[in-house]
């Protein structure tokens, strides 16, 4: 049994299916493969994959060798998906990377001649994803090494599956740096004509249809976040945080609220007390424009601590131990993103263990 006095988090997964469907209408064709790295974004790998395949996602992403192996035993043998690794070939992963059927991205010369020495040892081939640095200068071979590699032996016991890149600047269409990457991308596709191409996340999904190519990576916008790091009516919120009242005050005109009085009042205050803070996922420095959701409107965050916050009731009627929203369908994800200065992947991923957590929908 929960605690009274525990936050919950719901983690809603119609919702998420409902994101899956949008996202596949805007890919037009192309294969939606979800990225559930990091825990899917901190909302469940285990209860998300297993859900997304049943909506027919067939292909998934994480980032560590570790994440693959735990998603391969989440999903079983029943749900043979094809699972990439975005860190690719590390040391010593050629055993693990065969016992749990992963798929390395390749990022770098090393890794793909540690992939082809591993493919030479064991006498099969090793079907790899090529990562392609077209211009975000974060992971993967450059354009000339790429196409190295395939006028070369390099490449001898790999199969190259699928051909991918990253875009840097996405969520704002206008970059020019965008179709930079893309005709850089569409060289290098070029040459590799009979792999798979993926060069779009979230953001990339909703650019030109020339970016979609044969396969999209969505993440963020899976999960509720708007790709383009603002509230997007055609997805749904998926993780709804709620806490407790625990307290009801009046405060006086010119008092101060929490620590170093960094909150004075200008009017006469009522506030409630919250049982939870940003040891729940409560970004603290989304004091400053961040809201809660009670009452039917938004109430200001005036003090997050880590285990409780304040809020600012106004004219709303409240007892202790109703609930507050903090993040869901009307605490929206990009605005507390906003507030806290930050974007709504780290929001998601930094939800606290301690909330009861609740799976609406599970496959």
């Amino acid at each position: 049994m929960a605690e009274p006095a525990a936050a919950r988090l719901t983690i809603d997964l119609d919702a998420l299916a409902h994101n899956f469907h949008a996202l596949a209408a805007q890919a037009q064709g192309a294969e939606v493969a979800p990225v559930v790295k990091s825990d899917a974004y901190g909302l469940g790998a285990a209860q998300v994959a297993r859900r997304l395949w049943a909506e027919g996602a067939r292909s998934f992403f994480v980032a560590r060798l570790g994440e693959g192996e735990s998603l391969r035993a989440a999903l079983g043998p029943e749900r043979a998906a094809a699972i990439f690794v975005l860190d690719g070939f590390t040391a010593n992963a050629g055993p693990r990377l065969d016992a749990a059927r992963l798929t390395p991205a390749l990022c770098s010369l090393p890794q793909v001649s540690a992939a082809a020495a591993w493919a030479a040892r064991s006498g099969q081939p090793l079907s790899v994803a090529l990562h392609v640095d077209t211009g975000m200068n974060r992971q993967g071979v450059t354009p000339d090494e790429a196409r190295a590699l395939l006028a070369g032996q390099a490449l001898r016991g790999l199969d190259v599956s699928l051909v991918m890149s990253h875009l840097g600047s996405a969520s704002a269409p206008q970059d020019p740096r965008n179709s930079e990457q893309l005709q850089r991308f569409l060289e290098v596709r070029s040459a590799f004509a009979e792999a798979s191409a993926s060069l779009s996340a979230s953001a990339g999904m909703f650019l030109d249809p020339a970016y979609r190519f044969d396969l999209v990576r969505p993440g963020v916008s899976l999960y509720g976040g708007g790709p383009l790091e603002t509230p997007d009516a055609r997805l749904k919120a998926v993780a709804t945080l709620s806490a407790p009242v625990l307290d009801i005050r009046t405060i006086p005109a010119g008092e101060t609220v929490g620590y170093g009085g960094s909150v004075r009042l200008t009017r006469t205050t009522r506030v409630a007390v919250v049982a939870a803070g940003y040891s729940d996922g409560v970004i603290r420095a989304a004091k400053a424009g961040g809201y809660a959701w009670f009452g039917r409107a938004r109430r200001p965050l005036l003090v997050v601590n880590m285990d409780i916050l304040v809020i600012d009731l106004g004219d709303a009627e409240a007892r202790v131990g109703d609930a507050v929203e903090l993040l869901g369908p009307n605490a929206l994800l990009d605005d507390l993103a906003t507030a806290g200065g930050t974007v709504a992947h780290e929001i998601l991923v930094r939800l606290g263990r301690r909330a009861e957590r609740i799976y609406l929908g599970e496959a």
